[in-house]
């Protein structure tokens, strides 16, 4: 399941962008001919997620539909699932247009909580008078 080092991938990257934000979201566009499942790939994401700033976060997926033109007569359309890759009009090999992303598009976040103030230090506390 490939779906899990994908998800642990948008992760990582996502962390350092949320700061020390609560991410509420992640858009991902996500083409339909990358071979991701998006159930495996939601399931993966709330695993990998866990104990992160970006655990209960919402993934979203907007799917790219896979598109292609042939060179030789210059038909432009959808590939279809499974990919139709070679023109029906002429038989030549389509360029593949769209359909292979994966891209993380849009996050939201919330601010974190506020910090704690921090204790004193030992040097900085009062100290009582030293009986003699």
């Amino acid at each position: 399941m490939h779906e899990l080092s994908i998800a642990t991938a948008v992760v990582d990257e996502v962390r350092p962008l949320a700061g020390g934000d609560v991410v509420r979201s992640v858009t991902l566009r996500i083409g339909e001919l990358a071979a991701v499942v998006p159930e495996a790939l939601e399931f993966s994401f709330a695993v990998a997620a866990e104990g992160t700033a970006l655990a209960g976060a919402e993934l979203l997926i907007d799917t790219v539909e896979g598109r292609a033109r042939c060179d030789g007569c210059g038909r432009e359309g959808p590939t279809g699932m499974p990919p139709v890759l070679w023109c029906e009009a002429c038989a030549r090999p389509l360029v593949l247009l769209s359909g292979r992303e994966l891209e993380i598009v849009r996050l939201v976040t919330d601010p974190g909580p506020e910090p704690a103030p921090a204790a004193p230090a030992a040097s900085d506390k009062e100290r009582s008078p030293t009986r003699r």
